[in-house]
């Protein structure tokens, strides 16, 4: 599935790939990779309220202010994982939160097969990397929230996400 002009990058059309996803679907599986290389999928998260946090490239001034926004947030929302996804190499996230002391976010990798970008709707066909969005994702995994941000260089709604995500660590399942 394509949407073309679903995002923008200064303003030019780009298309994503995958379906857009809506609170109260189940949440898609995906194959990600951590920063030992190893795996990481959507049951090894289970059990938990996340906060998926995607972004293009860590090394941009809107990717590095949405990570570091939700690093700081982490240490107030005990109970709530916050997971950063993006293409960047697992080497690049690693050697990014080292020199930003950025351990509060678990920072995964979608570069060897895009299944996040493309059962999440946010893979940008035309460039091979993340859009921006935000997904708020239940101890059920059913997505609670979903923010895809039109324009890749403009910032999401952090406060909406954050009060989604403590919203459904509070409801009794």
């Amino acid at each position: 599935m394509e949407r073309p002009g679903a995002t923008t990058m200064r303003g030019n059309p780009l298309t994503l790939v995958g379906p857009e996803l809506k609170p109260g679907d189940a949440a898609p599986g995906f194959n990600l990779v951590d920063g030992a290389l190893k795996p990481v999928t959507l049951a090894d998260t289970a059990g938990h309220v996340r906060i998926l946090s995607v972004v293009p490239s860590l090394d941009t001034p809107v990717c590095d202010a949405q990570t570091r926004r939700f690093n700081e947030a982490a240490a107030s929302l005990p109970g709530i994982d916050i997971i950063a996804v993006s293409m960047d190499l697992p080497f690049a996230q690693k050697r990014w939160c080292g020199a930003f002391a950025v351990d509060n976010v678990k920072m995964l990798s979608d570069h060897k097969d895009a299944s996040f970008g493309s059962n999440y709707g946010t893979l940008i066909k035309e460039l091979r990397i993340e859009s921006r969005a935000i997904f708020v994702i239940d101890r059920n995994n059913r997505v609670c929230y979903a923010e895809y941000v039109k324009e890749v260089a403009d910032h999401p709604n952090y406060e909406a996400a954050l009060r989604a995500a403590r919203t459904a660590f509070d409801a009794k399942d």
